[in-house]
């Protein structure tokens, strides 16, 4: 069986309603439980991502669960909570966060991002299109499609992944990415939210704006070490 084969024996029980994205060798459905009437996600990936096996029935507040991560030949299918809400994308394009609403998402982001980063996870895409805020008003970081394992014996990334602007420079392809690279992205988040512009055109005033010149600093050894550090100084 393959993917597609695999995709058609969920017919008889989901209906596919909207197909969400379609880049990167990863195409993503929502899909309709045709008695129920509940909707999940279905990410077909010709190259697997093993955070989504790791991840596999594992709960978090700000995490949708995976509900299942199937291997086939020619790729992987992954079964996957469907968060019912709004991005932060969606608010940005509206206007801009108060530092206290800010605040409050980046916290929720770094807890997703903390537990992700104990399981050797870098997520590689934090932006404000991969974080949704659910109808229940529970933050939500999604999309492990470009995230990587943790290798100690290499020396950069396998694959150039991630968003331009908001990935660190250490994803180009210069060193391997570890939980640094995502403290970056979310110093990128933080000022769009406040200012509506990456760091490098307009930076935020005042102490929140030398953290995020720490988080978004381009040796990595001049960041933060961990989100945990990083909640602490918001």
């Amino acid at each position: 069986m393959n993917c597609d084969s695999y995709i058609r024996t969920l017919t008889d029980t989901f209906m596919i309603t909207a197909l969400l994205s379609d880049k990167n060798g990863s195409t993503v459905y929502k899909l309709l439980h045709r008695r129920l009437g509940n909707c999940i996600i279905l990410r077909k990936n010709t190259v697997p991502v093993p955070a989504y096996n790791i991840l596999k029935s594992f709960k978090h507040n700000n995490l949708p669960e995976v509900y299942d991560s199937l291997h086939f030949d020619d790729g992987q299918i992954v079964l996957e909570e469907y968060i019912d809400g709004i991005s932060v994308a969606e608010v940005l394009d509206s206007g801009k966060y108060t530092y206290h609403g800010a605040k409050t998402i980046i916290t929720e982001v770094c807890l997703a991002t903390e537990t992700l980063h104990s399981f050797g996870i870098v997520h590689r895409d934090i932006k404000p299109e991969n974080i949704i805020v659910s109808n229940a008003g529970a933050v939500k970081l999604i999309d492990l499609n470009a995230s990587r394992m943790q290798d100690p014996l290499k020396t950069n990334d396998t694959r150039v992944l991630g968003t331009i602007g908001y990935a660190s420079p250490e994803q180009m392809g210069i060193s391997q990415t570890d939980a640094r690279s995502d403290i970056y992205a979310l110093g990128v988040l933080l000022n769009v939210m406040l200012t509506g512009e990456h760091p490098s055109k307009t930076m935020a005033k005042g102490k929140v704006g030398r953290i995020i010149a720490k988080c978004t600093h381009i040796d990595p050894n001049r960041r933060y070490v961990s989100v945990k550090e990083l909640i602490q100084a918001l």
